[in-house]
C-alpha cells in the first residue's frame, strides 16, 4: 500500500512508507566540499582577557549557508549541541505568477538539503530548533520526520511573537489576527538528549499559599538554629511596616525574606520519626548524607529552596511547558543596537532555546544568522558558535553587533541578567573560489585563485584527509589515518620525485599524490596511489556554483487561464 503526500501534482514511483514528495524532491545538489578563507581585517577580539573562559574561536561565515554547511561538514560533524535556525517562511511575492506546488516544492527542496546537512552536524546529544509560521508549518513537520525520525521528535513550541495591534487588525472580520510563531524541535537522537528544566516567573502566593511561617533569626547569630523563634508570616510582615492588603507590597517582602518563610511536611525516614515532637529546630543527616532541618518532627521547606534565578533575580516560578507568552517583543528594534525589521528574534527566546540544551563551552549554529541575534546569545553565555550568511547585513548588522557584543558595550537583551562584562572574539570567514573553473576553450581547469596552500586543503576535503601540513616532511599535507597521507602538487610528478619519497616513508604508511601530471610506473610504488587533476575529481560534485539560494528566474510560467472573447 503507498502513502504519501504529494505537493505540485508530481508522479513518482510507489514507495511502501509515508512521506512527502514534491517536484525536483531526488534531484538534490552535489555540493562542492569549499575550504574555507579567514580575512583577519574583519575577524576581531577583545583587547584583553576578561575571564579565563573567554572564548575566541567563534566563527562567522560569509557565503551561501549551503555550501558553508558543507564546507563545514568535514569538521563538525557530530560536534555541534544546539542549531538555531529562522529560515525563510515562505518565498514571499517571488512566486506572484506561479503555480502554489511549485512554491511549495522549492521551499521544500532549499530546506531538505540544508536539514540533512545539519543532521550531520548535531551532536549525538543535540537538538535542532526551527522557528516557522504557518505558511510552512505543516510541511516541515513532516519532512522533519523524515530527515530526523518521528521518535526523535520533541516538542512544537508555540512562541507569541507580537500584539493584537496594527496592520493586522484592519481585517479581524475575514481572518483571526495571528500573533505566534512554531519552534519545532528534534533530538539527533532521544535516548541522549539531557534537558535543562526552564522555568517562568509566577506571583509568590499562586506558588507558596501553604508557607506560612516567618522565621526569626538572631542578628548576632542568625545560624545557631537554638535562638530561631517562629511567628506568623503575616505578622511578621507587619511588624516591618508592610500593609498586607497591598499585595503588591507584601508579595515584595516576601521575596526579600523568602530564606525565612517556610512550611513543614511529614518525613517518614527513621531519623525524623525518632525525634521529639516539640519546638525547637535540629539538624538532621540522612542516610545518603544530605542535610535537613526539622522542626516539630518535620521536614522544614524553605522559600528560597523553591525559588530559581530568572534575568538575574531570585523569584518563585512554576515550570514552562510548550507555550511561551512571557519573552517580551517591546522595544526590540533596539536589541543588539541594530534594525533589523520583522527579521530580527528577542535574545530572551534565543536565550531559553540554549538554555534548554546547552552547558557553557558547546557549540552553537544558526545558518540563517540574519541580524546576528544567536551569536550575540551564545557570546554572552559563554557557548561558541557558528554564524553563516549571504546577504550583506552579515557586514552592516552582524559585525557591528558581535563588536559591541565583544567591547561589552551592548548592555541590551540579556546582558544584565548574565551580568555580560565583554571580552572574546570571532574569526570571519568567506567561501573559496571553485575549485575548478572552465577556460576560454570550455575545458575544467584548475582555478588560477588557488595558492599551493589552498590547493592542498583544498583536495584533503575532497578526498576525505584532514588537512594538516608537516612542516618538516613537504609530501604530508594532510592524512586520513595515523599512516594514511596526501600530497598534492602542480608539479609533473617523475618516477625520481616517487622513488625520492618512497624512500623517506616507513614501511606502513601509504601516500595519495594528486597532481596535475605525472611520468612514474606506479606498479613499482605499491604503497602510492596517484590521481591525475582535475580529472579526478570532475564527477564528484558541482563545480562553478557559487549560489545555493532561491531563484525563481528561470521557472516555468503558470498557464494562463484562456480569455473569453468579447462578442461585443
Amino acid at each position: 500500500m503507498e502513502n504519501r503526500v504529494t505537493i505540485g501534482g508530481s508522479t513518482l514511483a510507489q514507495k511502501q512508507r509515508l512521506e512527502l514528495t514534491w517536484i525536483g524532491k531526488d534531484e538534490q545538489p552535489k555540493l562542492e566540499p569549499r575550504i574555507l578563507l579567514e580575512d583577519p581585517e574583519l575577524s576581531y577580539h577583545a583587547k584583553e582577557r576578561v575571564t579565563e573562559n573567554d572564548i575566541f574561536d567563534n566563527r562567522l561565515i560569509f557565503g551561501d549557508n549551503l555550501l558553508a554547511l558543507k564546507a563545514l561538514e568535514q569538521e563538525f560533524t557530530g560536534k555541534i549541541k544546539c542549531i538555531y535556525i529562522d529560515p525563510p517562511y515562505n518565498t514571499g511575492n517571488a512566486f506572484e505568477h506561479y503555480d502554489d506546488g511549485l512554491e511549495h516544492s522549492i521551499w521544500l527542496n532549499l530546506m531538505k538539503s540544508r536539514l540533512e546537512i545539519l543532521k550531520q552536524l548535531l551532536a549525538e546529544d543535540g537538538a535542532i530548533f526551527i522557528q516557522i509560521n504557518d505558511e510552512e508549518h505543516a510541511y516541515l513537520k513532516v519532512l522533519c520526520d523524515e530527515i530526523f525520525g518521528r521518535k526523535n521528535f520533541i516538542t512544537n513550541i508555540c512562541v507569541k511573537m507580537s500584539h493584537l495591534s496594527g496592520v493586522k487588525m484592519s481585517h479581524v472580520e475575514k481572518k483571526i489576527p495571528k500573533i505566534k510563531e512554531y519552534i519545532l524541535m528534534y533530538a539527533k537522537n532521544k535516548e541522549y538528549l539531557k534537558l535543562t528544566p526552564i522555568y517562568e516567573r509566577e506571583g509568590f502566593f499562586n506558588v507558596f499559599d501553604r508557607y506560612n511561617n516567618f522565621l526569626v533569626r538572631d542578628s548576632n547569630d542568625p545560624e545557631d538554629m537554638s535562638k530561631w523563634l517562629v511567628i506568623p508570616l503575616r505578622k511578621a510582615a507587619q511588624n516591618h511596616g508592610i500593609d498586607t492588603n497591598n499585595l503588591e507590597d507584601y508579595e515584595k517582602f516576601c521575596i526579600e525574606n523568602a530564606r525565612n518563610i517556610f512550611r513543614t511536611a511529614r518525613n517518614r525516614s527513621k531519623q525524623f520519626e525518632e525525634l521529639p515532637n516539640d519546638d525547637k529546630f535540629r539538624e538532621v543527616i540522612t542516610p545518603t548524607g544530605l542535610k535537613k532541618i526539622a522542626y516539630k518532627r518535620e521536614e522544614v521547606i524553605f522559600c528560597s529552596e523553591r525559588m530559581k534565578t530568572i534575568d538575574g533575580e531570585l523569584v518563585p516560578v512554576r515550570p514552562l511547558g510548550d507555550i511561551w507568552t512571557d519573552i517580551g517583543i517591546n522595544n526590540l528594534h533596539n536589541e543588539g543596537g541594530v534594525d533589523f525589521r520583522n527579521g530580527k528574534k528577542p535574545e530572551k527566546l534565543i536565550s531559553r532555546v540554549i538554555e534548554l540544551v546547552t552547558n557553557p563551552g558547546d557549540w552553537v549554529l544558526d545558518s540563517f544568522a540574519g541580524s546576528g541575534t544567536t551569536g550575540a546569545v551564545a557570546h554572552k553565555m559563554g557557548r561558541r558558535w557558528i554564524m553563516i550568511e549571504l546577504g550583506e547585513h552579515c557586514h552592516t548588522h552582524i559585525i557591528p553587533r558581535m563588536k559591541r557584543v565583544i567591547d561589552g558595550t551592548d548592555q541590551g537583551g540579556i546582558s544584565k541578567a548574565v551580568n555580560w562584562q565583554g571580552g572574546g572574539g570571532f574569526r570571519y570567514y568567506k567561501l573559496a573560489p571553485s575549485l575548478l573553473k572552465k577556460d576560454k576553450f570550455g575545458n575544467w581547469i584548475i582555478n588560477p585563485e588557488y595558492n599551493a596552500e589552498m590547493l592542498a586543503e583544498a583536495m584533503c576535503k575532497h578526498e576525505g584527509f584532514t588537512y594538516n601540513p608537516d612542516p618538516h616532511v613537504f609530501w604530508k599535507q594532510g592524512q586520513s589515518t595515523e599512516n594514511d597521507f596526501i600530497y598534492t602538487t602542480t608539479q609533473l610528478v617523475t618516477q625520481q620525485m616517487v622513488a625520492g619519497i618512497v624512500e623517506q616513508m616507513k614501511e606502513n604508511e601509504t601516500l595519495l599524490i594528486c597532481c596535475k601530471a605525472y611520468n612514474v610506473n606506479v606498479d613499482e610504488f605499491p604503497q602510492i596511489t596517484i590521481k591525475k587533476l582535475p580529472q579526478a575529481i570532475l564527477n564528484k560534485c558541482e563545480f562553478g556554483r557559487d549560489d545555493y539560494s532561491l531563484n525563481v528566474n528561470n521557472l516555468p510560467m503558470k498557464e494562463r487561464e484562456p480569455e473569453q472573447l468579447e462578442l461585443f
